[in-house]
């Protein structure tokens, strides 16, 4: 039997942990919500999941400028619903 068990918040580009801590502090502090260094278990599910959604929401919000200013799409293999063009299904 496989563990399909996945950490989510899992960091894909480890050399990017610490940005991604900076980013979660700036939109926390934006949002008007304290937030720790370390664990941070007093924070509702609200307020967790508003940094979250906010963080994807610029991320997302920052791809597409960029997409729209290079004139590309996301590269093949990148992960977002890549699929193998050559599997014979």
């Amino acid at each position: 039997m496989t563990n399909n068990n996945r950490n989510s918040s899992r960091i894909e580009v480890p050399e990017a942990k610490a940005n991604m801590d900076a980013f979660k502090q700036q939109i926390a502090s934006e949002l008007g919500i304290n937030l720790k260094k370390g664990y941070n278990g007093d924070l509702t599910s609200r307020e967790a999941g508003y940094i979250g959604g906010t963080m994807v929401k610029r991320m997302i919000q920052a791809q597409e400028q960029q997409m729209a200013n290079s004139g590309s799409t996301m590269p093949m293999g990148s992960g977002m619903g890549s699929t193998n063009q050559n599997s014979n299904y």
